[in-house]
């Protein structure tokens, strides 16, 4: 069997909602033993997240919970806090996503779990990071998307502001910490010492809006809302055709003349409004008002089949459900089996970074509530059975 990357790092999982755990979900993927702790009696808060439930299990916690350990811990228990304490010291990583402050009330903000352990990478997730005036806010990836500039660029442009389908706020921040982990597990190769990752949902949001805050740069204007069109490209965009839409995204001057061969209009190349993409974006009601009829003229599979045949970017707009049972998604690998213990058979999203040498895999499905409190306290700490009986009679685990 293949060794995984992060096989034999130990990662303390602190984390609740979306971004944290889709963070140690990544590192779960990848080999790394992620010990979720999880309050008694309630857990993650989005275990309560729904409908859907699948005998009584959230989809919602499901999707980004898999390959994990679950353990119980009462954090408002002295006995508690000491069997965090321990877990700290036996610990690689620390990741945590509670408001700032909520660790320093529990007594192990960073510098503290840096004395018990000074090899901890120690990643703490928020939705404004621990500095500036807005580090005490709560951080939703709603609020952020907003905050962020997504939502002021995201639907109509006569239209309210909208927020994306999926939750970019949230999930960047994982990625974000993912990678600041990697990294910072390369600089422990080196140093031999842990570090703070301090994660910013806002920042991450920030770091998203590229050409488009390159684009208030050079202005001094804010880019608004476009709907589907591309503020610097043209024709890159959603068009309706005949029984519905299909997305077109000619890139460069090379694809444009190819689009207009597949079109049968290659007079529209010799026009000098439409001769760069510059012109194109300059001139782009005319080329819309030359283009909407020609694309209502097919349906989406004659397009896709036609621009596609001409080597042209453009796809159908597929539902969730589309998405999740194509023939290229399953043939990546990208929805994956199992068998959970309560919900029974069940699929999720898979692992997107493909290694040829030591992969990632989905092994486990996400665990019940407290499923693993015994054995982790056992394999990381060494404790007897008859202590962990002491501590549930002491409903400190």
């Amino acid at each position: 069997m293949t060794t995984k990357p992060l096989h034999g790092i130990k990662v303390l999982d602190l984390t609740r909602v979306l971004a944290g755990p889709y963070c140690t979900m990544l590192l779960a993927d990848m080999g790394a033993d992620v010990v979720k702790v999880e309050r008694p009696g309630a857990g993650d808060d989005t275990r309560a997240y729904g409908p859907p439930f699948v005998n009584g299990e959230s989809a919602y916690f499901m999707s980004v919970n898999r390959n994990k350990r679950s353990l119980t811990l009462n954090l408002k228990h002295a006995d508690g806090l000491k069997v965090l304490e321990q877990l700290i010291a036996t610990a690689d990583v620390l990741v945590e996503n509670f408001r700032p402050g909520t660790m320093e009330s529990f007594g192990y903000e960073y510098e503290k779990a840096r004395e018990v352990n000074p090899r901890l990478i120690f990643c703490s997730i928020s939705g404004f990071g621990h500095t500036g005036p807005k580090a005490a806010l709560p951080g939703y990836d709603l609020i952020i998307q907003g905050e962020g500039g997504v939502s002021s660029l995201t639907g109509s442009p006569d239209g309210p502001p909208y927020k994306v389908g999926t939750s970019p706020g949230d999930v960047v921040a994982g990625m974000m910490g993912f990678q600041g982990i990697l990294l910072s597990l390369l600089s422990r190769q080196q140093t031999g010492c842990g570090q703070k990752i301090d994660i910013g949902m806002l920042d991450c949001q920030v770091a998203l809006l590229t050409y488009q805050a390159g684009i208030y740069f050079a202005t001094g204007e804010s880019p608004t809302r476009m709907g589907n069109q591309h503020p610097t490209i043209t024709p890159y965009e959603t068009y309706l055709c005949e029984d519905g839409y299909i997305n077109l995204a000619c890139g460069n001057d090379a694809m444009w003349r190819a689009f207009c061969g597949a079109l049968g209009r290659t007079e529209w190349t010799e026009d000098a409004r439409f001769a760069t993409n510059a012109d194109r974006v300059q001139h782009r009601k005319q080329l819309q008002a030359l283009l909407d009829p020609v694309m209502q003229q097919k349906t989406t599979r004659e397009w896709v089949d036609t621009l596609q045949g001409h080597g042209i970017p453009c796809g159908v707009i597929q539902s969730v459900g589309e998405v999740c049972e194509d023939p290229q998604v399953l043939a990546r690998d990208m929805v994956v089996e199992l068998e959970h213990p309560k919900a029974g058979p069940m699929r999720v999203t898979g692992v997107p970074v493909k290694l040829s040498e030591t992969p990632g895999a989905v092994t486990t499905p996400p665990p019940l509530l407290g499923e693993h409190t015994e054995r982790v306290l056992s394999e990381w700490l060494h404790m007897d059975a008859a202590e962990v009986e002491r501590l549930r009679d002491a409903k400190a685990v």
